[in-house]
């Protein structure tokens, strides 16, 4: 990384859950990879690390019991901070806020699963609060889906729908190749 002030590197629900086939199948089978060269990147710049988990919140969750674990290729290290919390955006009712002014950060990097959930609302609600906000697009994954007529939409199709939305809100859609 070769900034002057590198962004706070937001790593959200990168959590074996993401691993559980009632999701489906999923776009970007890679993304844990990317994931973990965007750590070591931040790591080496020693810039701020976030790593946001997704709270249990019904019987039955994938988050609940091992699904709540850390994936391997995404282990906070002791000076990384781990937040947790209880909706889809990182923000809402959590310290995220307080964290990031206390390390100065201005400008978030977002990266981790899913696309069109956890990482789009950190993300919108990011800009909302003002902070210059980026979507490492190749370090997020989502899964198919049926919508509420059963049609399928492919992974890939709600992956770039999300991000477009994404950069009309002002949010900056970067590859990894930008940070590494």
């Amino acid at each position: 990384m070769n900034r002057l002030a590198p962004p706070a590197l937001l790593v959200v629900d990168a959590q074996v859950a993401v691993d559980d086939p009632r999701w489906g199948r999923r776009n970007n089978p890679r993304a844990e990879a990317t994931i973990a060269a965007l750590l070591q990147a931040w790591r080496s710049a020693k810039a701020p690390v976030i790593h946001v988990h997704q709270l249990p919140s019904e019987p039955g969750s994938a988050f609940q019991g091992p699904g709540s674990a850390t994936k391997p290729e995404a282990l906070p290290q002791r000076d990384e901070w781990l937040i947790w919390k209880a909706t889809a955006s990182a923000f809402a009712d959590t310290v995220l806020a307080r964290l990031l002014d206390a390390a100065e950060a201005k400008t978030l990097a977002i990266c981790g699963f899913v696309t069109d959930n956890a990482v789009e609302a950190t993300a919108r609600a990011a800009g909302t609060l003002g902070y210059g906000t980026q979507v490492i697009t190749d370090a997020c994954a989502t899964f198919d889906k049926r919508d509420s007529n059963g049609h399928l939409h492919r992974a890939e199709q709600i992956h770039a729908h999300s991000l477009e939305g994404l950069r009309s809100a002002r949010t900056e859609i970067v590859e990894s190749g930008a940070f590494l």
